[in-house]
């Protein structure tokens, strides 16, 4: 697999940021960044995935055509909606990039649609272990059925987590 670098950064206008805090604080149900923010938007060389930037952390993404907190910017934000939450049995899989099964999600946010992007949580902490897309409506989470009910995207520890860690060090 190719490196992951960031390549053209840049500052974006205050209107911009106000639109992307606007959208995420909507689908997610928490409160982001304001206007004056110097949040800047880069792309992700090696994924050709867009990012957003404050500071030396990404704290939030473009997933099918719209921003997303990343899990750095949930860890940093908080999020009351769009959460998929799994048992502590599949927290180990989940962590290092596995599908979630309907039989180790425990709750979810029933206002889930099929194809909307989620972010997966651990039931004891509450932490987020990954971003994925939801393959089941929201009334179907938490029902112990068979099958494969989120596709993990990003994960703790992945490339765009490591890239993080890079920029942290600047």
């Amino acid at each position: 697999m190719p490196e992951l670098k960031i390549r053209r950064r840049h500052r974006l206008r205050q209107k911009e940021v106000e639109d992307i805090a606007a959208a995420l604080n909507a689908s997610l149900g928490t409160q982001t960044f304001k206007s004056e923010d110097p949040l800047q938007v880069a792309e992700i060389y090696g994924l050709e995935q867009k990012v957003y930037i404050l500071g030396t952390e990404i704290v939030a993404m473009e997933i099918d055509g719209g921003p997303f907190l990343s899990i750095t910017g949930i860890l940093r934000y908080g999020a009351t909606k769009s959460y998929v939450t799994v048992d502590m049995g599949a927290v180990k899989y989940v962590a290092n990039g596995a599908d979630v099964m309907g039989p180790g999600i425990i709750d979810g946010d029933r206002s889930i649609v099929t194809g909307q992007t989620v972010w997966i949580r651990e039931e004891k902490f509450l932490k987020p272990l990954a971003i994925g897309k939801c393959l089941v409506e929201g009334s179907m989470l938490g029902k112990k059925s068979p099958g494969k009910h989120v596709q993990s995207l990003f994960y703790v520890g992945d490339r765009v987590w490591k890239l993080q860690e890079e920029l942290s060090k600047e």
